[in-house]
């Protein structure tokens, strides 16, 4: 288990001494990692900018064979990263095995995109000149990732930043370092070259992160947290004028018409709700049911919920957090609501109905295994209700109108849109928000794009 920094190649010891990473499902020490200090994170970006000029200049086909035996290795030991992912934050084996195959497809993702990076020649309009544009890495680029998702959203951002030739400086959640040393060890075996990539452990990123970004040879930034983070950061990154990708905060309707088949919508809402025990963006926040079938669904939802085991949050603070927004919400709880007993960050699956519109847990992203039910009269009330917030990442709509879902997705305002599905995340698809939820995409064509600059040259012949 690697503990250490990895700066230009080496595992060093942090200049702050270490930090306690904890087990959500007992609350004990797992390990200590390194605290990264400024003469750390100095050396990191030092590194990365000298590697810099190289990588760029590696054929595309050398990164992409580099990021296909990171997805192989990846493969291969699967069952190994599963296990520290559940260790250090706490999901089960099974999905957290589901996130490394998962998180392992971003980097055959953009294996395949190094190569397919373009540029194009046209005539001008006035048929005199021609337009000639070429892309090339933006540089040194920082990248900072969430706990919930420890091995995917590394790669998500590592993959499409190394596809383009840019080297980077990654911060991995305190919550989950572990999982982002493991991932660096394995690129560095895949043969990944000294400085490329570089990881900085801490517990203390706010005076870490801000000096980051007042250092001029940092070109880009990508987060994903909090939208309260991300609007201090974007703050930070005017300095410089660093090119960011945001992916923030949620909050998901998950809209069930009268025409929904009810047992599917329940299957859906258990994936869009209960992945990650609803520690995820994505995690259908409101249900926006039809009045005709709210009751159905909900006896039905009730019972799957049940069926769930109890799950550990990522911390104290988290399960603090969503405890107290149930007792606030106004609704009346049908399920769950009080904490287990159990040791460590439990809290049990909840289900609450008769929540008002202006309720906390109508207007805050829960991040929590917690279901609040809304009733709706009709497609227009249902639109309404769901576009009522800053944040647009992800909306979910269960219709057996296949016309009448395109009709709500093109009126939601959201980045994503599950129609008749849970689950929306795809690393061949463009992920990201509108509004207050982020800016940029991962994933996809789009998602190489984020850390490539457009140059165009004007000629004529």
């Amino acid at each position: 288990m690697k503990t250490e920094l990895f700066i230009d190649g080496k595992w060093v010891p942090g200049s702050e001494g270490s930090f306690p990473v904890l087990d959500p499902s007992s609350a004990e020490t797992i390990t200590s990692v390194a605290r990264a200090g400024l003469d750390n994170l100095d050396a990191a970006i030092t590194a990365a900018h000298a590697a810099w000029p190289s990588w760029a200049a590696t054929p595309p086909r050398q990164r992409s064979e580099i990021l296909r035996r990171a997805f192989e290795a990846m493969i291969a030991r699967r069952e190994e990263i599963a296990a520290l992912i559940t260790l250090e934050m706490g999901k089960s084996l099974a999905d957290a095995t589901a996130e490394v195959t998962y998180a392992a497809e971003y980097f055959r993702w953009f294996a395949e995109e190094a190569v397919r990076i373009g540029g194009e020649l046209r005539t001008a309009p006035g048929g005199a000149n021609r337009i000639l544009t070429f892309q090339r890495p933006v540089g040194v680029s920082l990248l900072l990732t969430p706990w919930n998702f420890p091995a995917a959203m590394a790669t998500r951002k590592v993959g499409p930043a190394l596809a383009a030739g840019c080297t980077a400086v990654l911060k991995p959640a305190e919550d989950t370092p572990l999982t982002a040393l493991l991932l660096a060890d394995l690129l560095a075996e895949a043969g990944l070259p000294n400085g490329v990539l570089n990881v900085l452990t801490t517990d203390k990123p706010g005076d870490l992160v801000a000096e980051a970004l007042r250092d001029e040879r940092i070109r880009k930034l990508s987060f994903t947290g909090s939208t309260q983070v991300g609007r201090l950061l974007l703050a930070q990154a005017a300095g410089h004028i660093v090119k960011s990708s945001m992916e923030l905060g949620g909050n998901a309707p998950f809209v069930v018409l009268e025409d929904a088949d009810l047992d599917a919508a329940v299957e859906g809402a258990m994936v869009a709700k209960m992945r990650n025990h609803g520690q995820a963006c994505t995690a259908a926040n409101r249900f926006l049911v039809h009045e005709s079938v709210a009751e159905e669904f909900t006896t039905k939802l009730v019972s799957a919920m049940r069926a769930m085991p109890s799950a550990p949050l990522i911390n104290e603070r988290a399960v603090t957090n969503v405890e107290a927004k149930v007792e606030i919400s106004g609704g009346t709880v049908l399920l769950g609501g009080k904490r287990t007993g159990q040791p460590g960050f439990h809290y049990p699956p909840t289900v609450v109905t008769d929540v008002p519109r202006d309720s906390v847990l109508a207007r805050e992203e829960i991040f929590g295994p917690v279901a609040p039910i809304f009733t709706i009269q009709d497609d227009t009330d249902a639109v309404t209700f769901a576009n009522a917030t800053e944040m647009g990442l992800v909306a979910y709509v269960y219709t057996a109108d296949l016309g009448r879902g395109f009709r709500l997705s093109e009126q939601l305002e959201a980045g994503m849109v599950g129609l008749n599905r849970g689950l929306v995340s795809d690393p061949a698809a463009p992920f990201g928000g509108v509004k207050e939820s982020g800016l940029g995409r991962e994933g996809g064509f789009e998602g190489i794009g984020e850390y490539l600059e457009t140059t165009y040259v004007a000629t004529s012949w």
